[in-house]
């Protein structure tokens, strides 16, 4: 068994106007709390306890998840805010016909619980397994979105059943011409167009660009937190697509390993300029990452596999080919999609080990036994020796 641990983001159900105001007032004591533990002394905060804190009307176990989370903050020298958070024991999950309450005690010397209601929307099932003992709480935190909601965010952790026995693996590759290719082996694959995202991108650079030059820096700060949150539902959307599409077909899904990628393929100031083109707003890990939690959840095996040379080889030899934008061509004159070529070579290749002649690297593993390769890829160590050593 698994284990998958998820943030609930629960708004509160009707919270009326005294108890909203009256999270506001204690989230700024506890703000100015955490600003006054930043001038103490960091070995004398590790000591410090709630006791210290007797003339603070908020609970003792808020006050000392306030102590933990300040000193985990190691370089931060002022606090803007810092929401009241509490460990699971100070508080409960409940259902109350229809809906989930979430009681817990805010006050000093208060045994008594107050309970909210939450609207539960798609964490409905994981709720109930919270409630049945299947599934068991975290922290608990209290937040206040920019539109004035206010929110419980409740981590849970479950087990979850291992992956089943898979057929194959699904290449996923990404990119900003199309932000993801899916494809199966040897087959057709399902694109997702990075044409809107590109739209909307060069769109928000020119509102910010207008908004800038009229010094409205409070609008452009909006204006980047809504364009990344379009961005994020755009990555939602796609992962839970991706994840339906290999438990359709009963495969896993592979991704290529882009960690570095920002520095290993530099961009000219030219194109970084153009905010569709630029690859530092590329959210590639935050696919991965939605990616990775549902399949996850959904039983299906998630991968990665090494970068280098899935966009510029054949998928059908392993041999070096040209690309030019999305088309690949192959030594002998074989042209397919640029992208879905790379997705074959991620679901299907491991392990890449391509000589520099061409047709003789192609001759060579034509005479070779495919048992001796990894998915039909051309072999590396001992084997590849072997093969090096044949008449060309």
């Amino acid at each position: 068994m698994a284990e998958l641990t998820l943030t609930l983001k629960l708004p509160f159900h009707k919270l009326n106007v005294c108890k909203a105001s009256e999270f506001e007032r204690l989230t700024t004591i506890n703000t100015q709390v955490a600003n006054d533990l930043l001038a103490v002394d960091k070995k004398e905060r590790k000591k410090l306890t709630s006791a210290a804190f007797r003339h603070i009307e908020i609970g003792s176990m808020w006050i000392n998840q306030t102590i933990r989370n300040t000193h985990a903050k190691t370089k931060v020298k002022h606090f803007k805010r810092m929401w009241l958070e509490v460990n699971n024991q100070g508080y409960e999950v409940l259902k109350s016909g229809d809906l989930f309450t979430v009681s817990f005690s805010l006050y000093r010397g208060r045994k008594g619980r107050i309970p909210l209601d939450v609207h539960a929307a798609s964490h409905t099932e994981v709720l109930s397994k919270v409630i049945d003992g299947a599934a068991s709480l975290g922290s608990l935190k209290l937040c206040k979105s920019k539109k004035g909601v206010w929110y419980a965010l409740i981590s849970v952790s479950m087990d979850v059943p291992d992956a089943a026995e898979i057929k194959g693996w699904i290449g996923v590759d990404r990119g900003q011409n199309n932000i993801a290719v899916a494809a199966l082996p040897k087959s057709f694959g399902r694109f997702w167009k990075g044409r809107k995202v590109k739209a909307l991108r060069r769109r928000f650079q020119k509102l910010r660009k207008s908004l800038q030059e009229a010094k409205k820096l409070k609008k452009v700060k909006q204006l980047e937190s809504r364009e990344r949150r379009i961005m994020t539902q755009i990555n939602h959307e796609i992962s839970r697509q991706l994840v339906q599409f290999a438990k359709d077909f009963g495969m896993g899904l592979r991704f290529e390993d882009l960690s570095g990628i920002r520095t290993s393929s530099k961009q000219r100031k030219k194109t970084k300029s153009d905010a569709a083109e630029n690859r530092d707003v590329w959210a590639y890990y935050q696919l991965e990452c939605f990616t990775r939690y549902k399949a996850i959840r959904a039983g299906v095996p998630v991968e990665s596999v090494p970068a280098p040379y899935t966009s510029k080889s054949d998928h059908r030899n392993g041999v070096i080919g040209k690309r030019n934008k999305h088309q690949f061509t192959g030594f002998d004159g074989y042209r397919c999609n640029a992208d879905w070529n790379a997705s074959q070579n991620i679901g299907q290749w491991l392990g890449f080990a391509c000589s520099l002649s061409l047709e003789k690297a192609v001759s060579a593993m034509d005479t070779v036994d495919s048992e001796s390769g990894v998915n039909d890829s051309p072999l590396t160590g001992d084997a590849s020796k072997r093969v090096s050593s044949l008449p060309a």
